[in-house]
């Protein structure tokens, strides 16, 4: 298959040969090594094992518009160039990092000659998509629309919070997954055996591989990094071994993988609150030093975990709303690393407290009533004649104090709106100290049921 290369590719460390021109060796491990075609690639079975339509769709060179997302290492630039290698169109790309709308005007502009004059599609990859904002991305929809470029966007963020939804509709979007333990240890005997590695002559235990594969934490590009600094490393002590303590001491310290604003935040947070709400403690206080360490702030924790005291356990066990609430004191006088200590604390009481959400129910019954009825007025007995034209108004008419009756309990009294007598907001479960309340109610509201 043949292909032309447009004079205004913006990315030349993605797609030109000026890397021919430099020492291979001095050329990062990850880049000499990407796949060159579909046959070489590793990982995503989901979308590129034979007969998936993504594989068949860049196997027939009919790929339409396109937007593949996930972390950093799983793939996305490779596999634009897997499609460069396989395409019969006119191959460009753009990086939104780099590049400026100038220069994407330019590339759309020799788009539109190709297909115009000579009947050539164009297919355009744009790195990093998400750079652009959305009066940018709008940029591409007439374009995309009338099909004088396929849009090919990578991007570390989900699409749905970071591309316009227009845009969106006229893509294809495909979610690329970490890789696994064994992609990534496959990928790495690979490199080994690879003649552009130069690792030919280094002895890398399976020891050392192992720990490289879970170290890499599903990115192929931190994989093969590694592999070459552990192998430059032992080249340097004056050995051929590469073991796993060579690999320890070429890793340093481990960056996690984090994005305080983006995808992985509200993924490690849905972790967090559903591990305490399944009432699991040792998953809990795992995402949540698993944020902390990842340099989530944490204030945010403490925010939430006050949220989720209410929320989720609520009159089951009041003392959780103190618990949080104390613990988010105890960090701000502490600050770090001690108040974690009082986080975890919280984190653990919640997690193991009785759960309801009958007050979040509550909340949310009574929020719906006045979204639907507005102010309604409040019963005379219940204001406060506070002045003589009140009380000549019948304010106050009515009222039973309380505390004058038997047990401190006004019974058979009424506090809410004529309108919504028969309303019950409130309807707590057998669980922690509602049991209790449940009995309570059932007796003041004259009902077996409370």
């Amino acid at each position: 298959m043949t292909q032309r290369r447009s004079s205004a590719d913006l990315s030349p460390t993605l797609f030109s040969s000026a890397a021919a021109k430099i020492d291979p060796t001095r050329i990062p491990l990850p880049e000499r090594l990407r796949p060159r075609s579909l046959d070489e690639y590793v990982g995503q079975r989901h979308l590129l094992a034979p007969g998936k339509p993504l594989f068949r769709a860049i196997e027939s060179d009919r790929l339409t518009s396109t937007i593949v997302w996930g972390p950093p290492g799983v793939g996305k630039t490779t596999l634009a160039k897997v499609i460069a290698s396989a395409t019969r169109s006119h191959f460009s790309s753009f990086s939104a990092v780099l590049g400026n709308l100038a220069e994407l005007r330019k590339l759309i502009d020799d788009a539109h000659d190709a297909l115009r004059f000579r009947g050539e599609r164009t297919l355009l990859f744009v790195d990093e998509i998400h750079r652009f904002n959305k009066g940018q991305q709008d940029a591409f929809l007439p374009h995309v629309e009338s099909g004088t470029i396929t849009l090919f966007g990578a991007t570390t963020e989900n699409p749905s919070f970071a591309l316009n939804p227009a845009l969106l509709s006229r893509c294809r979007v495909y979610h690329l997954e970490p890789l696994s333990h064994d992609d990534l240890t496959s990928l790495i005997r690979r490199a080994i055996a690879d003649a552009r590695s130069e690792l030919s002559g280094t002895d890398v235990s399976e020891a050392a591989i192992e720990l490289i594969g879970r170290a890499a934490q599903g990115d192929a590009r931190r994989a093969l990094t590694l592999l070459e600094a552990s192998a430059t490393l032992a080249r340097a002590e004056g050995t051929p071994h590469v073991s796993p303590d060579t690999v320890t001491a070429a890793e340093g310290a481990r960056a996690l993988i984090y994005d305080k604003g983006g995808e992985e935040h509200f993924n490690l947070s849905s972790a967090f609150i559903k591990s305490m709400r399944g009432s699991d403690p040792d998953a809990s206080v795992y995402w949540l030093m698993r944020m902390i360490e990842s340099g989530e702030d944490p204030l945010y924790l403490s925010r939430r975990m006050i949220i989720f005291a209410s929320e989720d356990i609520g009159t089951a066990d009041s003392r959780a709303l103190l618990v949080a609430t104390a613990a988010d004191d105890a960090f701000r006088r502490l600050g770090m690393p001690e108040g974690t200590y009082p986080l975890a604390h919280a984190a653990l009481y919640l997690a193991t407290a009785p759960k309801s959400n009958a007050t979040a129910l509550a909340w949310q019954r009574a929020k719906a009533l006045v979204d639907e009825h507005g102010a309604l007025p409040v019963p005379h007995k219940l204001r406060n004649a506070h002045t003589k034209y009140t009380k000549a108004a019948g304010y106050g008419n009515g009222y039973r104090y309380p505390h004058d009756e038997p047990d401190g309990v006004a019974r058979g009294e009424t506090y809410l709106p004529e309108l919504l007598l028969e309303e019950r907001f409130y309807d707590p479960t057998e669980r922690g100290e509602e049991a209790r309340i449940k009995g309570r109610l059932a007796a003041l509201r004259g009902s077996t049921k409370a």
